[in-house]
């Protein structure tokens, strides 16, 4: 397409800028023309990966700070000229897809059992296709430029064949193994579940105390026949397996592998020896489930049990079953786990066995009151699954593993060595920690939907992993085989997201031009679901880590600071601030809030103040339309001899600098405020208003160019408008989205900038002094500058209808100022002396302003007195302080401002 020399009605700007009719259009545009990946098959690389959200799921404002810094990001490398490739795709998610599904049967009065599991599993499939994509439109809406033609998913069938592949090839290494140990079991979902999907929540519950009498009539050396054990669960007691005492605990040291008569079940079991117990915590003495407990799981270890041997007290849905020692009582067997709590303790009070908690209250009249309850109230933190929500019961069985301390190495040293940077650097001991002491990653779950783990089994036990049924067969030769019924976690195949979405693994040009990953942007929250897993397998099977940098930001919050939760009724929904404000508005608030790593806090009002930057920009570009402004035809600034416009096309050079760096530094913060300042400040404020009126050629072939290197340098933070704009001012040889990032090929001239911002700072001086004053903007006064240097005189002597346009000053005389009242206001190396006689009432002026003074400097004490009040700032609701210190910062700036006003007046 060729340049046109002019503007043409059809190109004519609307009157109001209307984000909605521009947004799907050119999003549309975009995608249908193939421009998200334009070819460019010998430019240098730039590859990121998103973080494939749920295919059940819909954009939440996490999602759409998470992308829209990633869109900025691809954005800016693309018009930097790279074969810049954005992998999008979404994850299968197991657990919440076969959950939505599950609903879906259950509202029609059907449910997942009443089908086989092909059926189940094609029923998923249908589901998918006809609303797995509402997460994925709604990416489109946000302006997300991801190559959507090589869209993934992870149960996409190159996929799972690699995820097969890496499931066997770890088998065969040994890194991943089957074993019986205790997972978090999801009684609702009947799963078990990751540690970082169970989450903690303050519950009210009672912590019981109990006598355990010791067996044979061994008595301790204080003559006392038991030992007192205290538990937050009471029904376990029907697994116990042992009572852990501390070895230094003078009151335990005599029984001390004596036995224990558990007064239930009847069943023996020893006092062991073990550091868990604390003599400082309760009696000193722990009871022991190591089936049903994390860390008695520990200490039945170290007690010389194994797995095994370790006593099952649950069945999948909780209830109570028979431990296979047969000594649960019949009664209990089939009770669910909180009745069944409810039932040990009624027991073990009515055997005398339960020492109660004794509450002693004394009345206004002094008389004491002794009441005894069952159990001492407590808040205990307990585990809830994050999908099921129900109560977590740990439960033994046997799951496959990942080595995972093995594979974490490498990706240790990884972060060490600086082969994997991590922005902002304070992750990295967080990062250490968690890789440090990794545990074995439990990696299958007991679902239908998901990838199926490639293990048979033969009558016998045997276990054979490969590939396809066929090897395994082959491996097994004529024996009968069964496939294991359980799938990977998702995480599992999510970890291979930069790679397998790139070809592998085949030995794909995708995959060889694309891997390692530039870059990952990600929510701290998934730093060890998916970051250091992605981390862990890009490096042991592709030999190179997955990406060279690992940006983590923090949270948007709501406006007070609270975490965002459905529960709160504080959840913000980012397709409605697009419907109000459009995505450019939302987008260019999330960058210019976001601060490496910081959470942000949602703030409405901001929102649309980007909004209004954008309506900023686009009156201004149909402002210079209207002057005869019209698309560059130069990549590099034009020749330019007037200080006006040498010193915009300084500030151009200035702002491509600023915005080079903040994007290599990931500073998206700092790159929005680059561009925002320029815009509003610079070009549509400063620039616009000193050339009204004088659009001559030079002008508006300066203005047509710093208009084009505004819509670049704003695109990745606002396409949509940028978009438009750009095809408006004339013709083009391509879309904004492919256009070349700025080169100005100019340096900053010093001599216009000393003499334009001379000239904006003596104009917008003026105008402050005149509003701190209450003269009205328009009226029109007289200057004296009797020490103007040459120089000075110079600048003002040139501009002396701009002056005059824009500080309303008819004359500026260099000559002492006539006696009498002078406002002060200083222009260049000198101060400029402005008669007030006449023009306001010099004493009710500094009445008023004192008046003013001694208010804001009363209201400013006040506050620094709550502030300073220690009570005030602990106590106090968090939003009530906030707004203290920021009254407080207000009052004393005005009272900063009105005293500098009192003294211009002399």
């Amino acid at each position: 397409m060729t340049q046109t020399p002019e503007n043409t009605p059809e190109n004519a700007l609307d009157k109001t800028f209307d984000p909605a009719a521009i947004e799907a259009k050119w999003y549309a545009h975009w995608e249908e023309t193939g421009l998200f990946r334009p070819e460019r098959p010998d430019a240098q690389p730039f590859t990121i990966v998103n973080p494939p959200p749920n295919v059940t799921g819909s954009l939440h404002i996490g999602h759409a700070l998470d992308n829209t810094l990633q869109d900025i990001v691809i954005r800016h490398e693309r018009l930097k000229g790279k074969d810049a490739l954005w992998v999008v795709g979404t994850d299968h998610a197991g657990i919440a897809t076969q959950m939505v599904v599950e609903r879906q049967m259950e509202a029609r009065q059907d449910k997942r059992t009443n089908h086989s599991r092909e059926d189940f599993v094609a029923k998923v499939w249908e589901w998918k296709a006809e609303s797995g994509g509402t997460i994925t439109r709604q990416l489109r809406r946000l302006g997300c430029s991801m190559d959507w033609s090589r869209e993934q998913f992870t149960m996409d069938p190159h996929f799972t064949g690699a995820v097969v592949k890496v499931f066997v090839e770890l088998h065969k290494q040994g890194l991943i193994y089957r074993d019986k140990r205790l997972v978090n079991w999801d009684p609702k979902l009947k799963t078990a579940i990751s540690d970082l999907e169970v989450e903690t929540r303050e519950v009210k519950g009672g912590f019981w105390h109990f006598k355990y009498p010791l067996a044979d009539g061994v008595t301790r050396d204080d003559g006392l026949d038991y030992i007192e054990v205290a538990t937050t669960r009471p029904e376990t007691m029907l697994a116990d397996m042992a009572v852990a005492v501390n070895a230094e605990d003078a009151r335990y040291t005599s029984v001390i592998g004596k036995e224990i008569l558990q007064p239930i079940t009847g069943r023996r079991f020893k006092i062991v020896a073990d550091e868990h117990a604390d003599p400082e915590l309760g009696s000193g003495a722990v009871k022991i489930t190591p089936g049903h407990d994390f860390n008695d799981f520990e200490v039945g270890k170290r007690a010389g049990f194994k797995p095994a041997e370790m006593l099952n007290m649950f069945d999948a849905d909780a209830n109570v079953v028979q431990t296979a020692d047969g000594l649960v009582p019949e009664k209990y067997l089939g009770m669910e786990r909180f009745a069944a709590r409810e039932a040990v303790v009624a027991e073990m009070k009515a055997l005398g066995l339960l020492i109660p908690h004794v509450v002693t209250t004394t009345n206004k009249e002094g008389e004491t009151e002794t009441v005894e309850h069952d159990a001492e109230p407590r808040t205990i933190q307990t585990p809830f699954g994050d999908r099921g929500g129900v109560v977590i019961e740990p439960w033994l069985t046997d799951q496959w593993y990942v080595d995972a301390a093995t594979l974490a190495q490498p990706a240790i040293a990884a972060v060490r060595d600086g082969a994997i940077e991590v922005v902002p650097k304070t992750w990295e001991k967080t990062y250490f920690n968690w890789m440090e002491n990794i545990q074995p990653w439990c990696v299958s779950r007991q679902l239908w939907w998901g990838h199926r783990i490639p293990a048979w089994y033969t009558e016998d036990g045997e276990v054979f992993v490969a590939e396809t049924e066929e090897e395994a067969q082959a491996l097994a030769g004529n024996k009968a085989l069964r496939r294991d019924e359980d799938v990977l976690d998702t995480w599992f195949s999510s970890a291979l997201w930069p790679f397998a979405t790139l070809g592998w693994p085949e030995k794909t040009d995708l995959l060889a031009k694309h891997y390692p990953n530039d870059l990952l942007i990600s929510g701290f929250d998934i730093l060890f679901f998916w970051c250091a897993r992605m981390a862990m397998q890009g490096i042991h099977f592709m030999d190179e880590v997955p990406w060279k940098k690992l940006y983590l930001h923090g949270l948007v919050r709501a406006s007070d600071g609270a975490k965002m939760s459905k529960s709160k009724g504080n959840v913000v929904d980012p397709l409605g601030l697009i419907d109000q404000y459009g995505a450019d508005a939302l987008r260019f608030f999330m960058a210019a809030m976001e601060s490496q790593g910081r959470d942000i806090k949602m703030d409405d009002k901001r929102v649309e103040g980007y909004r209004n930057f954008a309506t900023k920009l686009w009156n201004a570009a149909r402002f210079c339309q209207s002057n005869g402004v019209v698309a560059s035809t130069s990549f590099a600034a034009p020749a330019a001899t007037s200080a006006v416009n040498r010193w915009i096309i300084g500030e151009v050079v200035e702002t491509v600098a600023e915005l080079d760096k903040a994007m290599a530094d990931l500073r998206f913060d700092a790159a929005a405020n680059a561009i925002y300042h320029f815009v509003w400040d610079n070009f549509c404020d400063w620039y616009i208003e000193l050339v009204k009126g004088n659009f001559d050629a030079e002008t508006q072939a300066v203005a047509g160019w710093v208009l084009d290197q505004i819509l670049v340098m704003l695109h990745p933070f606002m396409p949509f408008v940028t978009e438009e704009l750009w095809s408006k001012m004339g013709a083009r040889e391509a879309e904004l989205i492919v256009a070349k990032w700025p080169e100005p090929q100019a340096a900053v001239d010093a001599a216009a900038k000393a003499e334009v911002e001379g000239l904006i700072a003596l104009i917008g001086n003026l105008r402050a002094a005149k509003a701190e004053l209450g003269i009205t903007p328009g009226a029109r006064l007289t200057a004296y500058a009797a020490e103007a240097s040459e120089a000075t005189r110079a600048i003002i002597g040139g501009n002396a209808t701009v002056i005059d346009r824009l500080a309303r000053l008819d004359a500026i005389h260099f000559e002492a100022a006539p006696a009498g009242p002078v406002l002060q206001v200083g222009a260049g190396d000198t101060m400029l002396a402005i008669p007030l006689e006449g023009v306001i009432d010099i004493a009710a002026e500094k009445t008023r302003l004192e008046k003013a003074l001694a208010a804001s400097q009363k209201e400013a004490k006040s506050l620094e007195g709550r502030l300073s009040n220690p009570k005030f700032v602990e106590k106090a609701k968090p939003e009530a302080v906030e707004k203290a210190r920021a009254d407080h910062a207000h009052h004393t700036a005005e009272a900063t401002r009105l005293a500098a006003a009192l003294e211009r007046l002399g």
